[in-house]
């Protein structure tokens, strides 16, 4: 039943997308949903029905904090750093951060992020304190390599009178195909990780 569904989207594509769609599909027709398939996989498949985008997707958040940029500075966490148990919607759509290891933070810097599915690694690019901080990441493996893969991202710090802006900035290429549908999740999941750093930094007291 389900390969008899697969077979009627695709023959929907070719009508859609002439021969460039048929030249495609004929290469994946041989990856067909199959029996016992993790939603994420099914879901990929069907996407690959649709063109890809090339484009990197950028999201930022932004918090105010009632204290001097170098206060704020000092508070600065990666989201594998903040103690608090990320909210029930980023334990369903991403694997929960367990420790990192190589946490000082200086130009060059290599951290290494375990998570309870996989890893990923980062390596700081630009420091600039106390206004920015840039990082790219070098290796993601959490089982999400389908759906989205992180490019980089990046912590501004703006004076604000006597309070400091933050923006928290995430660079990823989504996968999951049509974009139209699948990036207001992503950018929604962006904000929330965003938002549960943000918040694990307004936690810890002013020095």
């Amino acid at each position: 039943m389900l390969y008899a569904r697969w077979v009627n989207m695709t023959r929907m594509a070719i009508d859609t997308y002439g021969a460039e769609g048929r030249m495609t599909l004929e290469v994946d027709r041989t990856a067909a949903p199959r029996a016992g398939m993790h939603p994420r996989e099914v879901l990929w498949l069907l996407g690959r029905l649709f063109r890809p985008s090339l484009s990197i997707d950028v999201v930022t958040t932004t918090a105010r904090f009632d204290a001097a940029p170098d206060d704020v500075w000092r508070r600065m966490m990666f989201y594998e750093e903040v103690p608090h148990r990320p909210s029930l919607l980023l334990r369903m759509f991403l694997p929960t951060p367990v420790r990192t290891q190589g946490s000082s933070k200086k130009v060059g810097t290599f951290v290494a992020c375990t998570y309870s599915r996989g890893g990923l690694t980062k390596r700081i690019t630009v420091l600039e304190r106390p206004r920015l901080v840039r990082f790219e990441v070098l290796e993601q493996n959490l089982g999400i390599e389908r759906c989205m893969t992180t490019v980089g991202g990046s912590y501004e710090f703006r004076a604000d009178g006597l309070a400091t802006e933050v923006a928290l900035t995430t660079q990823y290429h989504g996968h999951l195909r049509p974009r139209w549908l699948w990036q207001p999740l992503e950018r929604l999941l962006a904000h929330r990780l965003h938002r549960h750093i943000l918040d694990g930094m307004g936690a810890v007291p002013s020095r």
